[in-house]
């Protein structure tokens, strides 16, 4: 279904892709097993801590470049293939590289941004899974500063962004500070390495 009727942009929105029990089991798992990392980008002269860990896995070519730090891919575990399996099979796309992000509560955020890397290519197709407290996400048309729409992502959640999304939207996780649980977001994507 449909999350929005936005203007230039594809949204699907699930909001119980995964039930419950295999959403807990799998939050549970990658908190345990996945390697986070809290990257520095360099943001007018001066090295900040991003506002969240961080983990990049994929194919061995799908090396994916953002906010400045190129990342290497971990190797698929079992259970990030597994999610990939079905996600390929629920969006009819192909995907070689998933970005883990931890909110480990509400102070960890997501500035305003697009997925609009070139190796993504020209109409990207993200697809993005959500484990653990519900969160807000923000849209944006590029060019504005209001908050044209915005969505509560729950836990065991997909948001499908595809089309010309990227091209005329920018999002954003917000700081939450009344909330004080861990939220997990996956976000599958292509990476085409002869555009990098």
């Amino acid at each position: 279904m449909p999350a929005a009727s936005l203007a230039d942009a594809e949204l699907r929105y699930l909001p119980y892709w995964v039930e419950p029990g295999v959403a807990d089991s799998w939050l549970a798992r990658l908190l345990e097993e996945t390697p986070f990392e809290q990257p520095r980008v360099r943001l007018f002269g001066r090295e900040h801590p991003v506002p969240r860990q961080v983990a990049w896995y994929g194919d061995p070519q799908a090396r994916y470049r953002y906010s400045g730090l190129l990342h290497q891919p971990l190797r698929w575990t079992s259970l990030l293939a597994e999610i990939r399996t079905l996600l390929q099979a629920e969006t009819g796309q192909p995907f070689n590289g998933v970005l883990l992000n931890l909110y480990r509560d509400g102070n960890d955020a997501m500035g305003w941004h697009s997925d609009d890397e070139p190796e993504l290519g020209t109409e990207p197709v993200i697809a993005s899974l959500s484990l653990g407290a519900p969160r807000r996400l923000d849209f944006r048309r590029k060019g504005t500063t209001r908050i044209g729409h915005s969505l509560t992502l729950g836990h065991g959640s997909l948001l499908v962004m595809s089309g010309s999304t990227q091209h005329h939207w920018q999002h954003q996780i917000a700081r939450a500070r009344r909330t004080s649980a861990p939220r997990l977001n996956l976000t599958f994507r292509l990476i085409e390495p002869s555009r990098a």
